[in-house]
């Protein structure tokens, strides 16, 4: 689906929750599971779904990473669209699990779960057409667009276009959006000074904006974001901008 994207509405759908999301951000995984329900679709959870192996991966424990994997991939196994909140975990999933299993004989299984993953905002646009009523005050927000979901996923547009379905969002843009946040998983931990620094540059740009939220699709993105903004705020160097998932800021302005 991640390649030769379905566009006809699905009865029923997977929900992968993301490790961030279960350990920090609950409440954009609940908010991303209203949307879909609220649009008559079943939302299944597997219980024990588990990290998508992207921290493993990208540390070179392919061995790890696979296993990790192949466990997804047994748990989805019905041939229902896959729905990520985040396009850096559909990315690993969608892009990376088949290079995993080459010549494996469990290749075939992987193809099928990686060609059903879908990054969420592509679905609600792509695939749902999601329409919004705005039910909430006057705001302005930036956006800030992750690495893997612009470069992997090929998210574009889909975000900003159910931003401007709010029709009491305004949509500051930033000027450097295409650039990293400095979060990029593993790499925050082992090089924690360029991160720091790339974070800042990010927190600057949304600064410039006049926003008072900053929003995301991957909930990493948001934690370095925001933890870079609390370290200014308490050098007088700023004040803390709100940080959101997509989901939950969509799920806040039409619920109710």
């Amino acid at each position: 689906m991640s390649g030769s994207m379905a566009t006809t509405k699905p009865s029923t759908v997977y929900f992968f929750g993301t490790c961030i999301i279960d350990l920090v951000y609950p409440q954009a995984g609940l908010s991303a599971v209203n949307l879909l329900e609220r649009e008559g679709i079943r939302v299944v959870f597997p219980q024990g779904q588990s990290c998508c192996g992207q921290p493993a991966y990208n540390c070179g424990y392919p061995d790890e990473a696979r296993a990790v994997a192949r466990h997804q991939v047994e748990l989805f196994h019905q041939p229902w669209p896959v729905v990520v909140p985040s396009g850096s975990c559909a990315g690993m999933m969608a892009k990376h699990y088949p290079s995993l299993f080459k010549g494996d004989p469990f290749l075939p299984r992987v193809e099928n779960f990686s060609s059903r993953v879908i990054e969420l905002t592509q679905f609600l646009v792509n695939v749902l057409d999601l329409k919004l009523e705005d039910k909430g005050e006057p705001v302005k927000v930036t956006w800030h667009s992750s690495c893997h979901s612009m470069r992997e996923m090929g998210v574009g547009d889909e975000p900003k276009e159910l931003l401007r379905r709010l029709s009491n969002v305004e949509l500051q843009e930033l000027k450097r959006e295409r650039e990293c946040c400095g979060f990029g998983g593993t790499f925050s931990v082992r090089h924690p000074e360029i991160s720091a620094a790339m974070a800042e540059d990010k927190v600057a740009d949304i600064r410039a904006t006049g926003a008072k939220t900053v929003l995301s699709g991957d909930c990493g993105c948001l934690m370095n974001i925001g933890t870079r903004m609390e370290a200014d705020a308490k050098e007088a160097r700023g004040e803390v901008i709100d940080g959101k998932h997509i989901a939950e800021f969509l799920w806040e302005r039409t619920n109710g």
